[in-house]
């Protein structure tokens, strides 16, 4: 049996995790940045070698796990766009965070090239990437989802099949990064409001876990705050952006959504104190800067 060859275009966190697991579950696995240094790292553990213009159209996937749309079609479509050099029946699996809208757009132009796309936001942070135990918010067509599957099989834990055809895929990402954004935010709001009574950090995440106003986020979050760690794992310059796309989604349904605005303006607040490629935790910056507290690791000055 021939080993699928697959490409990772986008090396962060997430990428690199996903090319890793690719390469141990016995995939040919290209991987693509535009920082060299992340390159050079994957091939050096594994990676395959060449340039995606000379291997384009030996793939059988490439998975694209980008910021952004407009990364995302620069990837696919751009000047060096993979998509027309990719051999017809292979699939491109979009990553990133878009509009439905978007994504619909991106399944008809590959399908005008004979190449599947699958509509396929990702959850659960760089270590369930790294361990091949995503959750994979996927839609797109019968064929599209056959094309995946080697990669699927080895990246990801639990896959939704959420539709036939692209949109509804990203429509649920949407959902989850509504609630994601507004947990991080409220997490970072509770913690410091315990503050102002007293309440340490360290106390916080020691009883809260086991109450009932508990969250994943809050559970994943808390601890870098308590640590004073702002490394970014999930940089506070993706709230702006993911919330952005659900509040122009809301507008477009005539839905309000008031928590989703809220707490979009708390991560504009952090972007804008200079905090952008911070840990998203970090929006707790915000509150202790505006209350006068010092959280955990304060070095006395900005917005610590």
């Amino acid at each position: 049996m021939t080993t699928a060859k697959i490409a990772v275009i986008g090396l962060g966190s997430m990428g690199y995790g996903i090319a890793a697991s690719a390469l141990k579950g016995g995939l040919v696995v290209h991987g693509f940045d535009v920082a060299k240094d992340a390159m050079d790292r994957f091939r050096a553990e594994g990676g395959a070698a060449g340039t995606l213009d000379t291997i384009a159209g030996d793939l059988a996937a490439v998975m694209v796990v980008v910021l952004n749309a407009a990364q995302t079609e620069d990837v696919l479509f751009g000047a060096k766009g993979i998509v027309p050099q990719m051999r017809p029946g292979s699939v491109a699996i979009a990553c990133a965070t878009v509009s439905p809208a978007f994504a619909r757009q991106m399944e008809e132009r590959c399908a005008e090239a004979g190449v599947h796309y699958l509509d396929a936001p990702i959850s659960g942070g760089a270590l369930k990437a790294a361990s091949g135990a995503l959750t994979v918010l996927a839609s797109g067509t019968p064929a599209a989802f056959d094309a995946a599957e080697p990669v699927l099989a080895v990246t990801a834990e639990k896959v939704y099949r959420l539709g036939d055809h692209a949109g509804p895929g990203s429509a649920m990402k949407a959902v989850n990064q509504l609630l994601a954004g507004v947990h991080i935010a409220t997490m970072a709001e509770a913690m410091t409001f315990g503050m102002t009574q007293g309440v340490s950090p360290e106390a916080f995440m020691e009883v809260i876990p086991q109450c009932a106003g508990t969250s994943w986020m809050l559970e994943n979050r808390g601890p870098h705050i308590v640590e004073g760690d702002y490394t970014p794992r999930s940089s506070v310059n993706i709230w702006p952006k993911d919330l952005g796309i659900v509040l122009d989604i809301a507008r477009s349904a005539g839905f309000g959504a008031p928590l989703a605005a809220a707490a979009m303006q708390q991560f504009l607040a952090a972007a804008g104190s200079g905090l952008s490629q911070e840990d998203d935790a970090a929006v707790a910056k915000v509150y202790a800067r505006n209350a006068n507290l010092k959280l955990p690791g304060h070095t006395g000055g900005g917005t610590e």
